[in-house]
């Protein structure tokens, strides 16, 4: 003889093996009224956003046409954030995709590009990091398209001052005179 649990049983039985790995999936996603941390606004800074690059920039024929190396551009700038490793902490990651086409003096061997990562609460700079990447043309091509390798920056946070305090403004590292053409 075979014992056979009543039907009301069985259905418990179904019911809690259907049910069991839902209330585990509960645990693995926010709590209520919890969203993801505020992240701060990145963007390029407007007056060092472009770049042009001219031989010999100094002198009178600066901004000659036929002495330019090479144009640039900041064409993207994307980034993610997520709580950092205590409750004080916020980690932003951040990557730039640049733009450059090659001018009619720029050299075989390339030009070195500096350009930089300054976070900011309003007004007041308070971190800024100057990176460079050398910058070479292919034989035939006369555009060349660069994202930068991830960078990693740790923001102090409070309950009263979030990541949207702050703001990420990058941008290429101008000269005194190419900053001053830039305003021309």
């Amino acid at each position: 003889m075979r014992f056979r649990p009543p039907a009301s049983l069985r259905r418990a039985a179904l019911l809690g093996g259907l049910l069991a790995p839902l209330v585990l999936l509960a645990g693995c996603g926010p709590t209520r009224d919890e969203f993801p941390p505020a992240c701060p606004l990145a963007r390029p800074l407007p007056q060092a956003e472009r770049l042009e690059r001219y031989r010999d920039a100094a002198g009178p024929a600066g901004r000659d046409p036929t002495h330019l190396m090479l144009g640039g551009q900041i064409m993207a700038v994307s980034g993610k954030c997520k709580e950092g490793k205590n409750s004080h902490t916020l980690d932003a990651t951040l990557t730039m995709t640049m733009l450059f086409h090659r001018g009619p003096a720029m050299p075989a061997a390339g030009v070195d590009v500096p350009f930089f990562i300054a976070v900011a609460e309003g007004d007041r700079i308070l971190n800024k990091q100057v990176f460079g990447h050398r910058i070479a043309f292919p034989a035939n091509g006369d555009q060349v398209q660069f994202t930068t390798a991830p960078v990693e920056i740790d923001l102090p946070v409070t309950p009263q001052r979030t990541g949207a305090a702050y703001t990420i403004w990058v941008g290429f590292q101008l000269s005194q005179a190419e900053l001053a053409a830039q305003g021309k």
